[in-house]
C-alpha cells in the first residue's frame, strides 16, 4: 500500500465537513466514538471497504459494524423485530450492536458482511461520530481504527501511532468516554450475546425480558471481536497476577502498588475506560511481560476479561 497523507481533523464542523469529504471520495477515515475509534469507510462502497481491510491487515472472514445516524437509517438495512425495538429503545443511542438479517436489496457492500446473510448495526452516541453521520448522511462501515489484533485505540495518538500514512485522516475527539468495543446482540434467531461489553447480558435480559444465550467458542465467526488472538500488545500478558515477577510492567486493580492502576476503588466503569490505553502505555514501555491484576468476573469485569483472554491468547 502506497503511503498517503494522514489528515488530522478537528472536531468541528470543519473538521466533521471535510472527514464526510474524505469518506464520499472513497477514503478511510478514523473517527472517536463512545467505546473506540473507528476506522470508517462507506459500507456501500466495494473498494472503500477493502481499504478497511488492507489498512488494518483484517482477515476477509471477519464483518464489520456499520455505523447509522438514526433508527429509520437502520431499518432500511435490515428486518426489524419486536425485540430489536425493545433493545433499541433501552440502549440507542449507545455502546449496544445488533446482528440482524440483512435485507436483499439493502445498499451494503458483501465486504461489510464478510459473506453472512446478517448485518451488525449500531447507532453510536459520541456527538462527533453522530455528526459525522449525518453529514455523510449514509452507514459508516467502522472496525476499530488499528492494526488488525492489536490494541484498540482509545484516542486519536494511538491511531496515528499504528495507521498514519495508511488512512486519509483521523478526527482527534479526545479520549473515548466508554474504552471497550460495543456489547453485540445477536437477533436473527435466539437472542445470544455475541460479544461482551459494557452493556451487561443481564441489562439485555432485563431490557429484552428473555433468556440472553452465549455464543460458544467453538461456533463460527458471525460478529466482529470473536477471533481468539486480539487486542494484543507486543509484550506478552500474564493474567491474574496476585504477585509481580523482576521486569514486569505491572497493571493493576484495586489496592495493589503497580506502574499503572485501572482502578484503585475497584471501579469497573474506571478500568474498562482505562483498559486500552494502559496497555498501550505499558506496551511502549518495552518490557516483555505485562502483568495484569485479577477482576472480577461481574458486570461489566465479563467484557474487561474477554479483552484480555484475547490480548492473553496464543499468536
Amino acid at each position: 500500500m502506497d503511503k498517503i497523507n494522514t489528515e488530522v481533523l478537528s472536531p468541528d464542523r470543519q473538521g466533521i465537513s471535510r472527514a464526510a469529504a474524505l469518506l464520499d471520495q472513497g477514503s478511510l477515515i478514523a473517527l472517536p466514538t463512545e467505546t473506540v475509534y473507528g476506522l470508517g469507510a462507506d459500507a456501500a462502497n466495494d473498494t472503500a471497504v477493502a481499504g478497511i481491510y488492507a489498512a488494518k491487515g483484517r482477515p476477509s472472514f471477519n464483518p464489520l459494524i456499520v455505523h447509522l445516524p438514526d433508527l429509520a437509517r437502520v431499518q432500511e438495512l435490515v428486518e426489524w423485530s419486536d425485540l430489536a425495538q425493545k433493545a433499541a429503545d433501552a440502549f440507542w443511542p449507545g455502546p449496544l450492536t445488533l446482528v440482524l438479517p440483512l435485507k436483499p436489496d439493502a445498499p451494503i457492500s458483501k465486504l461489510v458482511t464478510a459473506g453472512l446473510n446478517t448485518l451488525a448495526v449500531r447507532i453510536p452516541a459520541a456527538p462527533i461520530a453522530c455528526d459525522l453521520l449525518r453529514s455523510f448522511g449514509r452507514g459508516i462501515a467502522a472496525p476499530s481504527a488499528n492494526t488488525s489484533g492489536k490494541i484498540s485505540p482509545t484516542c486519536a495518538a494511538h491511531v496515528i501511532h499504528d495507521l498514519s500514512g495508511k488512512i486519509a485522516g483521523v478526527i482527534d475527539g479526545g479520549a473515548c468516554d466508554v474504552g471497550l468495543e460495543s456489547t453485540i446482540l445477536g437477533l436473527a434467531g435466539t437472542p445470544t450475546l455475541l460479544r461482551p461489553g459494557g452493556i451487561t447480558k443481564e441489562s439485555l435480559a432485563q431490557a429484552l425480558d428473555c433468556r440472553i444465550a452465549e455464543r460458544h467458542s467453538t461456533e463460527a465467526i458471525s460478529a466482529p471481536g470473536q477471533i481468539r488472538s486480539h487486542y494484543a500488545p507486543s509484550a506478552r500478558m500474564r493474567l491474574n497476577a496476585t504477585e509481580w515477577a523482576d521486569g514486569e510492567a505491572r497493571l493493576g486493580f484495586g489496592d495493589v502498588e503497580c506502574d499503572l492502576n485501572l482502578s484503585p476503588t475497584e471501579d469497573l466503569i474506571e478500568a474498562a475506560a482505562n483498559l486500552f490505553a494502559f496497555m498501550h502505555s505499558l506496551d511502549a514501555s518495552g518490557a516483555k511481560t505485562i502483568a495484569v491484576s485479577p477482576i472480577p468476573h461481574d458486570g461489566l469485569g465479563v467484557a474487561i476479561n474477554d479483552r484480555l483472554s484475547r490480548a492473553a491468547a496464543d499468536r
